[in-house]
């Protein structure tokens, strides 16, 4: 059965964050909030949990996986970035925002698309998240809390407790999030592909 912790979601209390860490370093899975919606995490070099999130979302293996960063600063390890996508993020970011790169050789290869090798990069607008990746000192791998047969994201951490509490080490209860999940901008063939229109707006971008 999870743990579920209960984070101010502007004044994230440090002692949670620090067993939250603790949670992802020791190979869990959480569920945590997000500027959009409630996503899932883990931590990006375990595969084990990693696959547990594939199961939960009953994923293709198609599927971009989104590494969650705390600033512009992590990209380029992770990401191929020209100047312009650059120019778009930093525009766009903290935000409601996931953009689809061509990965470098520090992204585990499971994790990229595998046809494309790809990945998502995401920039959160969120005290939790920001909380949680300061302690962490790297990013997180993450995918959106949409479960099979819906589209929309759950947005309810008491409802997530319910469907997910065996499934999972960690609920993070920030209070309600958005119904919409971010909006992904496909910046990997050079082009702007707006491959999903979520909560981020799309006016005067494309």
């Amino acid at each position: 059965m999870s743990q579920f912790f209960e984070i101010h979601p502007d004044n994230p209390q440090g002692r949670l964050i620090h067993q939250a860490v603790a949670i992802i370093r020791e190979g869990g899975v959480i569920v945590y909030p997000t500027d959009s919606s409630y996503a899932l995490g883990c931590h990006i070099d375990d595969k084990a949990a990693m696959e547990r999130i594939a199961r939960i979302r009953q994923m293709s293996k198609r599927h971009n996986f989104t590494l969650i960063c705390r600033d512009l600063a992590e990209i380029s390890t992770y990401a191929k970035v020209d100047n312009q996508a650059y120019r778009l993020m930093k525009s766009l970011t903290p935000g409601p925002y996931t953009f689809i790169f061509k990965a470098t050789r520090e992204v585990p290869k499971r994790l990229w698309n595998p046809k494309r090798k790809s990945i998502g990069i995401r920039v959160p607008d969120n005290p939790i998240v920001q909380a949680l990746l300061a302690e962490l000192g790297e990013p997180m791998m993450s995918s959106t809390l949409i479960l099979p047969d819906n589209d929309r994201p759950l947005n309810d951490a008491e409802d997530i407790r319910e469907v997910l509490e065996h499934h999972v080490d960690l609920i993070i209860d920030g209070g309600h999030c958005h119904l919409e999940p971010t909006t992904v901008l496909d910046l990997s063939e050079g082009e702007l592909q707006v491959l999903r229109q979520g909560l981020g707006p799309i006016e005067g971008i494309i």
